[in-house]
């Protein structure tokens, strides 16, 4: 997983100037699903649905640091019920209950609470990248191990993570922040064997070493999660100059966006990073930088597969390539992620099986309408063992890598977005529970509906697949707001929170299951049968009369 790469670069997702080969090369041996969507566009709660295979919506964990539920049952839990292992190695960002912990009197440093704390996984390494400090003190004040690896590499500072990893070396000597865009185009002041991707790569490969060297046959998942190419958009040499401002494609974004534009998109518009990413200028320094971030991902992809390979391991390992979300940079006059247009809320998502019935997919697109749920789904079904529908939301695609679309799959998919406790939500006056949008999508159309009193939004994806006219106040589409409305009524009336008893187990209720001998409804013995009534026939025993003695002695 690799964090806020965008669908499209890609070149074999079309991109014309930025070449990934070994990322094409997973596509080449397995399906690339073309509508994959993310549970919400914002790095938290997206993970959180990719970990537990739920919707934001059941598992609760809505933002950014926003604590997941002890008892949210998740992919590392179902795994290890199935003989397998579930490792961590990158980054989750993932904020542990700390106040159910205590409630149930779970030891954070028990082999329970660590894994509560840590998402279901076993962690080899955590380091969720964000080591920021400002005046008010950390963003993460978790111990850094990045920070604690460029140390023993001699790097010097406070915060390394920042002053070297993340920024450049200006000519005077000084730190040249890489949290201001404007240095994005110059090489970050770290080796770039020292750098985030390659030193996550090196973790990834001791740890696959370490499992042959100890021989251990129990099968595993390794949740690979890569800090980038999410910002600090600042990249080390030689990729900071592979690409320029030639290189650039032009903004998706028409001027139609800015004319009376919906509140909420309107808010978003008002941010700083949304103003400076409508100017060409910061665009023509900031994509370069991220370009090459893409290709260093994909050169330590490279590496990865080519260690697979050469230790015989590549031909028995699914493989599974994503992100937890994308970026706009500067499409729809917007910056980071956040909202539902294609470029934020759509991700990369390759699948390679090696197993024998997935030959005849091998290098096929898939256009189904897959949800980032569908992974947790995946994995479960592919460690074999009853399927726990109840928990998990998503659908396996198991049955599109064997050439098998099932003929039920789903009509729509559906994503959302808590923006409670951003100043957007402040700026246009609502309350934490109406600051909320909910995306539902089908082969068509796009809607998105709006908490608070809003209007919703809507986009013909087939007339306007670059989404510039919102038809959400269109008498025309009036019907079709309404379908769509539909659409997400009927989602939000699933059953979700019955997670302690399967479908199997109400099914054996409803059918009997052994008689307890509660009778609800007889009126005599023609109402049931003889074995029904056998622990309640019999001699009958007499009430005997109290002796008034006892009775006024009190004994």
């Amino acid at each position: 997983m690799f964090d806020q790469l965008r669908f499209d670069y890609l070149s074999c997702a079309g991109h014309p100037a930025l070449e990934t080969p070994h990322m094409d090369a997973l596509a080449a041996r397995g399906v690339r699903f073309t509508r994959a969507y993310v549970q919400s566009p914002i790095c938290g709660p997206s993970r959180m649905s990719f970990y537990t295979g739920r919707y934001v919506h059941s598992h609760g964990a809505a933002w950014n640091n926003f604590p997941l539920k002890v008892g949210e049952v998740t992919l590392g839990d179902h795994l290890r019920a199935r003989g397998m292992d579930a490792v961590l190695i990158g980054k989750t960002h993932m904020k542990a209950d700390d106040a159910g912990l205590e409630r149930l009197g779970i030891a954070r440093d028990g082999i329970i609470g660590t894994r509560v704390s840590e998402c279901g996984f076993d962690a080899y390494v955590r380091d969720d990248g964000l080591w920021a400090e400002g005046p008010d003190g950390p963003y993460d004040a978790k111990p850094s191990p990045y920070n604690a690896f460029l140390r023993e590499r001699g790097y010097s500072g406070r915060n390394p993570w920042h002053d070297h990893a993340n920024s450049a070396l200006s000519e005077g000597g000084e730190i040249a922040s890489g949290w201001l865009m404007h240095h994005a185009g110059e090489p970050a002041n770290v080796r770039e064997t020292d750098s985030e991707t390659p030193w996550l790569t090196d973790r990834a490969i001791d740890f696959l070493e370490e499992r042959r060297a100890t021989r251990r046959k129990i099968p595993w998942l390794c949740h690979l999660s890569y800090i980038k190419p999410h910002w600090p958009y600042i990249v080390p040499a030689p990729y900071h100059a592979l690409y320029g401002p030639g290189d650039v494609q032009p903004a998706i974004r028409d001027p139609r966006e800015r004319e009376d534009p919906h509140p909420v998109f309107a808010a978003f518009q008002r941010t700083l990073v949304a103003r400076n990413f409508s100017r060409d200028e910061v665009r023509e320094k900031v994509i370069p930088a991220y370009m090459g971030l893409v290709k260093q991902c994909d050169d330590q992809i490279g590496r990865l597969m080519a260690y697979l390979r050469d230790s015989g391991q590549l031909d028995d390992t699914l493989i599974v390539l994503t992100s937890d979300h994308g970026d706009y940079l500067g499409d729809h006059w917007l910056g980071e992620k956040d909202l539902f247009h294609e470029p934020s809320v759509k991700v990369p998502l390759i699948v390679c099986d090696p197993s024998r019935q997935a030959d005849a997919t091998r290098g096929t697109t898939c256009d189904a309408l897959v949800e980032a749920i569908d992974l947790a789904a995946t994995f479960v079904d592919m460690a074999g063992g009853a399927f726990p529908g109840h928990i998990l939301e998503g659908r396996s695609l198991r049955p599109f890598l064997h050439g098998a679309p099932p003929a039920d799959w789903r009509a729509f998919a559906v994503s959302e977005y808590d923006y409670s406790c951003t100043p957007m939500a402040g700026e246009l006056g609502v309350a934490p529970k109406d600051a909320r949008l909910f995306m539902v999508t089908d082969r068509r159309w796009k809607l998105i509906e709006a908490e608070g009193g809003f209007r919703p939004m809507l986009f013909d994806l087939q007339a306007d697949p670059q989404e510039f006219t919102d038809l959400g106040a269109s008498p025309d589409h009036a019907q079709i707001v309404a379908t769509m409305r539909d659409h997400l009524a009927r989602w939000a009336r699933r059953e979700s929170q019955r997670t302690t008893l399967s479908d199997a187990a109400i099914l054996a209720r409803r059918s009997g299951g052994g008689n307890t001998g509660v009778l609800i409804g007889a009126y005599d013995e023609a109402d049931v049968s003889p074995a029904d009534m056998t622990a309640y026939r019999g001699t009958a025993v007499p009430i005997s009369e109290p002796d008034p003695a006892e009775e006024a002695g009190g004994s």
